[in-house]
């Protein structure tokens, strides 16, 4: 529909003009409607006034399509788009068209896109639609229901509105704009150059000023109406807001301003047109950050041509790299627009000679001009600063000064022209200077630039000129370095749209030298374009300016220029006027120059202008004025919009203004101690007693308690000081700061402190300069007077002064670190106040990219609990992600950092006067460009303090290679910057460099390196370079040979022991500046050498798997734990390695479960083919055959987890040895299987006689049974006369049966020990004494052994008596009696007084316990691996154990110093007879009962008196086999169920008791859970001596608790393999019964057939059932015998343990079997057992992660009786020594521990310095058990600690799983 008449608006006083337009669908009208009422096009809206408090005029356009006018006195604020859900992409496309062609392109910036939709209806796919469409913004983009009276919904569409309202520049929109005229719409940019680039109001069709003056000078109404052409109905509408009043409204406007807003309008669609070329467009305005640019990014390509759409992109790379060739970027020309010249035909005749140089001479250059031209170096700079927000500005602006390029300091915006000064820019540069006055010494100055008062010279172009005077200008600045960009710079062109009315900036800094232009620091400023027409600019500067410099044609012809300079000469300011056009000499009248240009040269011209300026400006006169100018100034001009006038600015600098006003009139060099004190002398105590803790001496674990208290201690005195008001601001802004606020408050009080600090450093080095003047003065003059020491002292003093002089941001956040470690350390995981946060806050901003300082520099030390909890928060804000760390290692000032933030644009601190201290450590993510070809996705760059420092002149050489170790083994890659040729130099860092990478090598790490030679000569020499780096590769084969003596390592050349190619890993770099700062720009060759390494770096790291931030943790814990003991390689301890090798172990424990679970199932059907009689003979092969599969399965696995694991690059250092444990464990089990059923199939053999006459028997006695049984058939009779009878004729069978068998005789043990006993030569009188003393059954017990001891050995008498001695003396005692007995008494003394001694009564007696237990165990265990059940018992099986305990006791006499009577052996055989004979007899028995005749017969009496019974009764045949077979099948039934329950038990608690589910450490630390819960001193010594027998006895007892508490499971699973087994049978028993009667077989075919389809589960030998060939009925067999089984099942269901230990297998021997085959070493210092899972693990070391104190092993301090309480893991960080054995006389350092034999060397004892909480409560808990036990005292040097006592046993139990983790 169309509007009827014009809609006339007076609403003057509306604070918000909206206009609402799209489809009539979109909206329902009516009184609920909040934004428009029914049936009305425009209202002034009450109910929005009563919503939101403003005046809403809302002008309702919906429905409407062609508009004629509508007048307006204010701007429309916002177009509202209403469309529908649904129709959304249609009504959006055409709205945007219409509001297009009805207002101009201008109104799409003021658009607002409202999608309506029903109540309840799904709309959120909506916005990925629109999302793709031209124009659309997405934070101009609102929902809301289609009837529009939800208020809130309202309210916030209008907080969007007043958002935009607020972003827009100017706030509404005042255009007059053209609609429906096509002609003029063809005027119009047709280029949309992005949503969020601004239109001018202005006149976009081609129109003459003239024509709009009169068109509107035509109306009294400021609305202006323009029909078109064709005189069609649609009317053109036009709006012209409150800017159109004051530009000329009534025909007031000027011709000039019109052709200004022409002229404005051109300029800014040109500008646009820039935007979109350089792939700005979405950029603009202020949208760049940092984060976009700071990535690491491929290499440029600095060689080839750029395209035009890289072209910003690359600018900024480059620059930030410092390559000042970043203006100069070649161009690849992508459109074909931009031409070259026409080429030119060649002639093939001369005919056309004359023709051809008639064209040739022709008047003109026949020119193709290009539609396009090339894009202005400058507009690329001026387009990336409009582009950038302030953060990338002032990153821009800072490496432009570096590069010794002029700043913009004026600057008009492209579309508004408000002049805009980047303060905030500039505030991180800082210029060095030299000031010099006549011949008086230079006086250096460090003044960051915005604070520092320099006269400035401006330099101004008036009208056009032939010379340029940017040109000019840096001939007098830096003749060799284009410092202001101009006409004949490369890439420069005619046109340029952003450089005109820029103001650069540039300061001359000279270097103190007799060269310099001027003697101090002077502001140049240059403003581009014509000053005639720049006129806020050109009176901004003129103002500010110290001397002002006019270029101008001459001074008789122009008139504007005259009056400039006409203002300029009534000044009291110098004036210096530079005629172009005129050769006149140089003029001067009262400060006042002027000098022609004309026929001079440049350089002439440079002196003489140099001479003018610095006379003017050095000039006493006082009719000058002399003036300075300072940046900071250009906040109190109100014309110019100051960047730092932003709030978010202005809240960060009010924040951090609050700070720094704390430090007001106060020493910078005490700022630390009066704000700072955690990291004060508190901090540096704890260090110093924390490394001291490393190397203890004396008492180590007194010393070690009091150091810890010590620690704790001064953690609570941190504590205990209340937070500074400093760290009480700063930490309150971080929290409450919003982000851009936070930021520029950090960057703020980084730039506050930094200037604080250069203040500070410029005036301690101005005195310490004048101090070592009068020094060396004084030195020179050989004065030795107290004076000299005075000023030594002084000048000491100022050194240490300037030392503390730093102060920066980083101190402040190493504070925070100090106050989390603190009160974490005290509070534990308490987590109530601010510092917990810390963390997080320090993880934001090391994400965010700023530096986190990793090493302490002052005090030299890693605070690693901040460190993990920072990296804890970074992990849980990003995961888990991978990181490659690069570190950085090199001499002091070597440019480290500065080639680190050329590389990558880090900000890593090389300004403020001081070098790095201590590690930084910075991330940079990586673009997902690179991230293609690499596996990680930050780069982590660790920048280190410089090597050789002077200041730490005492201690720098153990500090240097500490630095080097710790930066080597954390980083991925080591970059090792040389600086400079100098041998002395380069052989210092090679030689820690090498001893870095050696011990990486030693604790297999193997990080790469890359050498970088920087500040090289004549870089470009490819012979110099390929001579440079042979001369490297010996020095670094040299000093790795000499490293290797020095680390007990054998290596002979350099890439032995680092990753290291000389071709590619030695870069050589161009010096950073190109001449002699400080005004020399960087080196280009600086920038591409630092491209190539760039690109070399990415090129090594693509093939690195990275570092996850979790294991990277841990690395950094590991390097500097090991790092504070001396002996790096022996202390480094990798937690993430180890980490992963227990999780490897607990697999591998899986896998072998597997395995074994497997061939027992495997073997359970063996042995019961065997023993059916249908396998005699076996072979490995088939076995392996059998579990083939399972195999496979469990190989397939280990494969999946080598390959598919998360850290699978630690685990391939094991695969190789996993797998062929594997291999191997499978072929040891198989083999185990084999032997046990061979055994089993000779068993079979060997009583196949004995089993035939069973049978035989059998047969026989069934046969009686039934015959007897016929005589009773059918008689009533009672029980006892059936019985009787059965007795009487049973008595008859037996006699009858066994006639012919000799019965077994019973053994006599006691007697064949007698006989053996004396056999071996003991005495009958003493067995029978100890017999009958009973004395030998406590032998194991017995803390005397005094009774036992014969006499010394032959060697030891030599050394006392010098006789010898022999055996034989004791039984020639009659012969000598008095003598004898003399010496034997002495002797006796002697060892009495021995034996009160500690070396008897703990080492030895303790040797000798040890002795008596492993004797009696592996006595038992030999004696019932005899098969004594199956084939009875030998004498030769005592001979055997008597014979082995006489070795171990000759064995044992060998070791001491002493030999034993007989009666020792003889208790110790007794000891053990007592322990075996019970099992011998029991074994006996069982064999009598299987293989005598007689026992065999009496054992079956019941089972014949059941059948006699049942023939009794008359029952068939049938119902007698059935009793027979179910009787023959419940042995093997119950047999076969226990054997799987025990085996599912085992399988279900290998899965599910915590203790059996992991590696072997998971046991260990249950077992000691378990005896610290029970607290039985006697489990303990148990433990101590013998760990796998309480291992083995823990395993059983939880067997039985789980089987006792487990809520009847083993029942329950018995029951179910009871069932498994009956179902078996019966499916076996219809089975064969329907084949039999198919084949029309007979009984013995069914027994046959019933028999094979069971040979897998159960014995069944169907041979001993004969005489049923009456039997035809196999149907009412099978169910009879089915019924039978029923009963058989029931009474098997109930579970018996009983019947489980008698079962083949037993669940706990299962587990056991799994669980304890591993390693048992012992460590040689305490006993404690090795914990790794593989019983053979070579050549990994023995280790365990919790040694114990050695009091527990019995040991004591030589020659005294007291306990050694240390633990070994604090001796091998201690000076102490100590003797292998007691023979040993060579003592060595507990640190060379691995030198003292082979049970040393396979031992890895690492430095531990967590407090052991479980086994200092056990010595507390047992001290007095200990002292009696082992006849020694803690006492002296073996008295507890008091920490000791005060270890609760639930902090020792849990102190465990930490040990464990």
């Amino acid at each position: 529909m169309e509007a009827s008449a014009a809609t006339d608006v007076d609403k003057t006083d509306a604070d918000l003009i909206i206009v609402l337009f799209g489809d009539t669908s979109s909206v329902e009208s009516g009184t609920k409607n909040i934004l428009i009422n029914q049936d009305e096009h425009t209202e002034f809206s009450s109910k929005l006034y009563d919503l939101c408090g403003r005046h809403i005029y809302v002008i309702n356009l919906i429905g409407l399509r062609d508009i004629k006018e509508i007048t307006l006195d204010k701007g429309i604020n916002a177009f509202l788009l209403l469309i529908s859900y649904g129709h959304h992409v249609s009504q959006y496309k055409s709205g945007l068209q219409w509001l297009e062609k009805t207002f101009g392109r201008g109104a799409i910036y003021y658009l607002m896109t409202v999608l309506t939709h029903n109540s309840g209806e799904k709309y959120e796919d909506a916005f990925k639609d629109l999302k793709v469409c031209d124009s659309f913004v997405e934070k101009r983009y609102h929902t809301c229901t289609r009837s529009m009276s939800v208020s809130e919904e309202i309210a916030e569409l209008l907080l969007k509105i007043q958002a935009m309202e607020s972003d827009s520049n100017p706030s509404c929109f005042t255009g007059l704009i053209c609609g429906g005229n096509k002609e003029q719409n063809k005027d119009l940019e047709p280029e949309s150059v992005g949503h969020n680039l601004m239109e001018s109001s202005v006149v976009k069709k081609k129109q003459t000023g003239e024509e709009v003056q009169k068109s509107a000078a035509e109306r009294e109404d400021p609305a202006i109406e323009l029909s078109e052409e064709n005189h069609n109905d649609n009317a053109a509408m036009k709006t012209v807001g409150t800017s159109a009043k004051s530009s000329g409204q009534n025909g007031e406007k000027s011709q000039k301003d019109l052709d200004k807003i022409v002229q404005n309008s051109q300029h800014q669609r040109e500008t646009q047109t820039l935007l979109t070329r350089l792939q700005l467009q979405d950029e603009y305005p202020r949208k760049m950050s940092p984060g976009k640019f700071l990535q690491v990014g491929p290499p440029l390509k600095l060689h080839q041509d750029t395209s035009e759409k890289d072209l910003a992109y690359s600018f900024l790379h480059r620059l930030i790299m410092l390559d000042y060739r970043a203006r100069y970027i070649p161009v690849e020309q992508d459109s074909l627009n931009v031409t070259c010249s026409k080429p030119v035909l060649d002639s093939d005749g001369n005919d056309s000679d004359e023709s051809d140089l008639e064209s040739f001479m022709s008047a003109g250059v026949g020119t193709n001009q290009p539609s396009q031209t090339h894009v202005h170096p400058m507009d690329v700079q001026m387009a990336v600063f409009h582009c950038s927000d302030n953060f990338l500005r002032q990153i821009m602006i800072t490496k432009l000064s570096q590069c010794q390029y002029a700043l913009p300091l004026l600057v008009p915006d492209p579309f508004t022209a408000e002049i805009e000064c980047p303060l905030w820019a500039f505030r991180q540069i800082t210029k060095t200077w030299k000031v010099t006055k006549g011949d008086s010494q230079a006086t250096m100055k460090n003044i960051p630039i915005c604070k520092a008062e320099t006269p400035l010279v401006s330099f101004f172009r008036l009208g056009s000129l032939s010379v340029s005077k940017s040109q000019l200008m840096n001939s007098l600045i830096n003749d060799r370095h284009s410092t202001f960009f101009h006409r004949h710079c490369p890439g420069s062109t005619k046109t340029r749209l952003l450089l005109d009315g820029v103001a650069e900036i540039t300061w001359y800094c000279p270097a103190g030298k007799p060269g310099d232009a001027f003697n101090n620091c002077i502001a140049f400023c240059n403003l581009h374009g014509d000053a005639v027409m720049i006129e806020k600019q050109r009176d901004i500067l003129m103002e500010k300016s110290s001397v002002n410099v006019v270029m101008v044609p001459n001074l008789q012809k122009d008139d504007g220029s005259r009056k400039i300079i006409s203002a300029l000469w009534k000044s009291k300011k110098p004036l210096i006027c530079l005629l172009v056009d005129d050769d006149g000499a140089v003029e001067s009248r009262k400060g006042k120059y002027k000098m022609g240009l004309k026929a001079r040269n440049q350089a002439d011209v440079s002196v003489e202008l140099k001479r003018i300026i610095q006379g003017l400006l050095s000039s006493e006169d006082p009719s000058i004025l002399k003036t300075t100018f300072q940046l900071e100034t250009m906040m109190e001009n109100s014309e110019i919009k100051v960047d730092e006038s932003d709030n978010a600015c202005q809240n960060g600098k009010s924040a951090a203004v609050t700070i720094t006003n704390l430090f007001q009139n106060r020493d910078v060099s005490s700022i630390k101690d009066d704000f700072l004190s955690y990291q004060g002398h508190l901090w540096l105590k704890w260090c110093k007693a924390n490394k001291e803790l490393h190397h203890l001496t004396g008492n180590i674990e007194n010393d070690k308690s009091k150091k810890e208290r010590e620690l704790t201690r001064i953690r609570g005195q941190q504590c205990d000081i209340s937070c500074s008001e400093l760290m009480r601001l700063f930490t309150k802004n971080l929290f409450i700061l919003p982000p851009k606020d936070k930021e520029y408050f950090l960057k703020w009080t980084q730039i506050l402190t930094d200037a604080l600090s250069a203040d500070c450093i410029s005036s301690i080095l101005q005195s310490y300069d004048n101090k070592w003047s009068e020094v060396m003065a004084l030195r020179n003059n050989h004065d030795k007077s107290k004076h000299l020491e005075k000023m030594e002292t002084e000048l000491e003093l100022l050194s240490k002064k300037l030392q503390s002089a730093t102060f920066g941001l980083e101190h402040i956040f190493r504070e925070m670190g100090q106050i989390y470690e603190a009160h974490k350390t005290k509070h534990g995981d308490n987590k109530s106040g601010n510092w917990c946060s810390y963390p997080k806050l320090a993880a934001d901003l090391l994400i965010s990219g700023h530096p986190l300082e990793l090493l302490d520099g002052d005090a030299g030390h890693v605070p690693l609990r901040w460190i993990s909890s920072v990296f804890d928060e970074v992990i849980r804000k990003l995961g888990d992600l991978k990181v490659f760390v690069l570190s950085v290692l090199g001499l002091q000032s070597s440019g480290k950092s500065t080639m680190m933030n050329s590389m990558f644009g880090l900000q890593f601190a090389v300004s403020a006067g001081r070098c790095t201290k201590g590690a930084f450590m910075q991330l940079v993510k990586m673009t997902e460009e690179v991230k293609k070809d690499i596996k990680f996705d930050y780069l982590l760059v660790v920048d280190t303090e410089g090597l050789r420092a002077l200041e730490l002149e005492s201690t720098t050489l153990q500090h240097d290679n500490e630095l080097a170790t710790f930066v080597v083994g954390v980083g991925n890659m080591t970059l090792i910057n040389i600086f400079g040729e100098n041998p002395a130099e380069m052989q210092d860092i090679l030689q820690i460099v090498v001893q870095a990478s050696m011990r990486m090598k030693k604790i297999r790490l193997s990080p790469s390196c890359v050498f970088v030679h920087q500040n090289v000569t004549d870089v470009a020499a490819a012979e110099k370079n390929m001579d440079g780096r042979r001369r490297l590769q010996e020095k670094l084969d040299q000093m790795t040979q000499l490293a290797a003596k020095e680390e007990d390592c054998s290596s002979n050349c350099f890439g032995d022991v680092i990753t290291f190619n000389i071709e590619t890993d030695v870069k050589y770099f161009a010096q950073l500046w190109e001449g002699s700062p400080p005004m020399a720009p960087p080196n280009p060759g600086y920038s591409e050498s630092i491209q190539e390494l760039k690109a070399h770096i990415l090129s090594k790291a693509s093939a690195s798997n990275g570092i996850s931030l979790s294991h990277l943790k841990v690395h950094i814990q590991d390097l500097w734990d090991a790092l504070l003991n001396e002996n790096f390689v022996f202390s480094f301890k990798n937690t993430q390695e180890i980490a992963e090798y227990r999780k490897l172990e607990a697999e591998y424990g899986n896998w072998t479960w597997a395995i074994r679970d497997n061939l027992l199932t495997i073997e359970n059907q063996l042995y019961n083919r065997i023993e059916n009689g249908d396998l005699n003979q076996l072979e490995s092969s088939s076995i392996s055959t059998e579990t083939s599969k399972a195999y496979e399965e469990i190989e397939e696995a280990m494969i999946r987890y080598f390959e598919e694991e998360k850290n699978k690059e630690t685990l391939v250092q094991w695969r190789g040895r996993f797998e062929c444990k594997l291999k191997e464990f499978h072929d040891e089990q198989v083999g185990t299987v084999k032997r046990k059923l061979d055994g089993v199939i000779r068993q079979k053999s060997a009583r196949k006689m004995m089993d035939d006459m069973k049978t035989e028997f059998e047969n026989k006695l069934l046969q009686k049974s039934k015959d007897i049984a016929q005589n009773f058939k059918n008689k009533s009779k009672e029980e006892a006369e059936l019985q009787q009878a059965f007795n009487t004729d049973w008595k008859i069978w037996v006699n009858e049966l066994t006639k012919n068998t000799k019965p077994l005789e019973d053994i006599e043990l006691d007697n064949d020990l007698f006989v053996i006993l004396k056999e071996i030569g003991m005495e009958e009188k003493l067995i029978k004494e100890c017999k009958e003393s009973g004395t030998y059954k406590d032998i194991s017990k017995t803390d005397k052994y005094v009774d036992y001891i014969n006499i010394l050995k032959k060697e030891d008498l030599n050394e006392t008596s010098g006789k010898p001695q022999s055996d034989e003396t004791e039984n020639n005692v009659t012969n000598k009696q008095t003598k004898s007995t003399n010496v034997k008494n002495v002797w006796k003394a002697v060892l009495k007084q021995y034996f009160k001694t500690p070396k008897a009564s703990s080492v030895d007696q303790i040797q000798i316990k040890q002795i008596i237990d492993i004797v009696a165990k592996e006595s038992v265990d030999t004696i019932k691996k005899k098969p004594v059940a199956t084939r009875g018992y030998q004498s030769t099986y005592l001979h055997e154990m008597v014979h082995f305990i006489k070795e171990n006791v000759a064995m044992l006499e060998s070791e001491l110093k002493y030999a034993f009577v007989k009666k020792f052996t003889v208790d110790l055989v007794l000891y053990v007879f007592d322990l075996v004979k019970s099992w011998l007899l029991e074994s006996q028995q069982k064999f009598k009962l299987d293989n005598d005749a007689l026992c065999y017969l009496e054992s079956r009496k019941m089972h014949y008196y059941n059948i006699f019974q049942i023939c009794c009764k008359g029952s068939s045949s049938v119902v007698v086999l059935g009793e027979l077979i179910c009787e023959k099948l419940r042995p093997s039934i119950a047999e076969a169920a226990y054997t799987k329950t025990a085996l599912a038990l085992a399988r279900d608690m290998k899965c599910n008791v915590p203790a059996f589910s992991g590696n072997r450490l998971n046991l260990e630390k249950h077992v000691l859970r378990s005896l610290a819960e029970r607290e039985e001193f006697e489990e303990f010594i148990v433990y101590f001596q013998n760990p796998r027998e309480q291992i083995e006895a823990f395993i059983t007892a939880e067997v039985q608790r789980y089987i006792d508490t487990g809520h009847n499971k083993a029942e329950i699973i018995l029951q179910q393999n009871v069932e498994d087994i009956y179902t078996v049978v019966s499916q076996a028993l219809c089975t064969a019964t329907e084949k039999v009667k198919i084949q029309r077989g007979d009984i013995n075919a069914w027994l046959s057939e019933l028999s094979l389809l069971m040979k897998d589960q159960l014995k069944f030998d169907s041979a001993s059932f004969k005489d049923f060939s009456d039997i035809h009925d196999f149907d009412f067999l099978s169910k009879e015998t089915d019924e039978k089984l029923k009963s058989v099942k029931e009474q098997i269901s109930s579970f018996s343990v009983h019947e489980m230990k008698k079962s083949r297998e037993t669940p706990e021997q299962i587990l056991i079997d799994q669980l304890c085959r591993c390693c048992w070493v012992k460590c040689p210092f305490c006993s404690a057992v090795c914990t790794n899972t593989l019983e053979d693990h070579s050549p990994d070391d023995h280790s365990v992660p919790f040694h114990r104190s050695c009091s527990l092993s019995g040991m004591y301090h030589a020659n005294t009786r007291v306990m050694y309480i240390n633990f070994c893991t604090s001796d091998v960080s201690s000076d102490r020594t100590f003797l292998p054995n007691r023979e040993s006389k060579r003592a060595f350092p507990y640190k060379e521990y691995r030198k003292a034999g082979p049970e040393f060397k396979s031992w890895r004892i690492t430095p531990d310095e967590s407090k052991l909480p479980y086994w200092k409560w056990v010595v507390c808990r047992f001290r007095s058990n200990l002292e009696k036990y082992y006849g020694l005292k803690f006492e002296g040097l073996g008295k507890i600690p008091e920490n000791w006592k005060e270890i609760r046993k639930e902090e020792a139990i849990k102190s465990l799983d930490e040990m464990c983790q």
